[in-house]
C-alpha cells in the first residue's frame, strides 16, 4: 500500500522518516525538541494558508466574480474555504500554545514575553524571540477575534444581512492582508532568535 496515496499516510511516512533521521543522527540536546517541532511544523501549516489565502484564493475569488458566464467562486466557497479555515485557526492555536510551551521549557518564556527586560535568561533572545512571540500573539488575536468570525458571516455559515456580510469582507481582508504584513517580521525574529541574528 502506497502511504502517498492519503494524507494521514503521508503524514505518517513524513514522521517515520523524521524519527529515522533524528534516530541516526548523532544525540544532542532534546529540551524542548518535540515542542519545537510541533511549533514549527504548526506554524508552517498556519503561514502557509496565510499565504495561499493572500496570494491565490482571494484573487482568484475576484476574477471568479468579475468573469460573466464563467463558473464562480461557489466551489471554494463551499468546499474549499471553510476546510482551509478550519486548518488555519486551528494552525494559528497550535503554533501558539507550542511556542509558548517551548518558551516555558527552556525558562525563556517570561523573557520573551517582556522583550527581554525580565533580568533572567538571555536579554537579546528575549528581545529577538519576544518581538516574534508578540507579533504571532497579535496575529492570533486577529485569526480568532477578527477574521473567523467576519468569514463565518462571508461563507454564510451563520446567518448577516448584505451589509454585514460587506462589512465582514472588508474586516477579514483586512486582518488577513495586517497578518502577512506581521508575518516577514515574525518570521525573521524567530529564525534570527535561533541562528543569532537579527538583534
Amino acid at each position: 500500500m502506497n502511504p502517498l496515496n492519503s494524507i494521514l499516510g503521508t503524514i505518517i511516512a513524513g514522521l517515520v522518516i523524521a524519527a529515522a533521521i533524528a534516530l541516526a543522527a548523532p544525540i544532542g540536546s532534546t529540551h524542548g525538541a518535540v515542542i519545537l517541532w510541533i511549533h514549527v511544523a504548526s506554524g508552517i501549516t498556519w503561514i502557509g494558508l496565510l499565504y495561499y489565502f493572500n496570494f491565490v484564493q482571494v484573487p482568484a475569488l475576484g476574477e471568479a466574480a468579475n468573469d460573466e458566464g464563467g463558473p464562480g467562486g461557489g466551489g471554494i466557497t463551499k468546499y474549499v474555504a471553510p476546510r482551509a479555515l478550519l486548518w488555519f485557526r486551528w494552525s494559528a492555536l497550535a503554533t501558539w500554545l507550542a511556542g509558548a510551551a517551548y518558551l516555558m521549557a527552556i525558562g525563556e518564556l517570561v523573557g520573551a514575553f517582556t522583550l527581554g527586560a525580565s533580568g533572567g535568561g538571555n536579554p537579546t533572545y528575549g528581545l529577538t524571540i519576544g518581538i516574534g512571540a508578540w507579533l504571532g500573539t497579535i496575529m492570533l488575536f486577529n485569526v480568532w477575534i477578527l477574521i473567523w468570525p467576519a468569514q463565518k458571516k462571508v461563507l454564510g455559515l451563520i446567518e448577516a444581512s448584505a451589509d454585514e456580510i460587506g462589512k465582514a469582507k472588508k474586516i477579514a481582508l483586512m486582518a488577513s492582508r495586517t497578518n502577512t504584513m506581521l508575518s516577514i517580521p515574525m518570521l525573521m525574529s524567530m529564525i534570527g532568535a535561533h541562528h543569532e541574528f537579527f538583534m
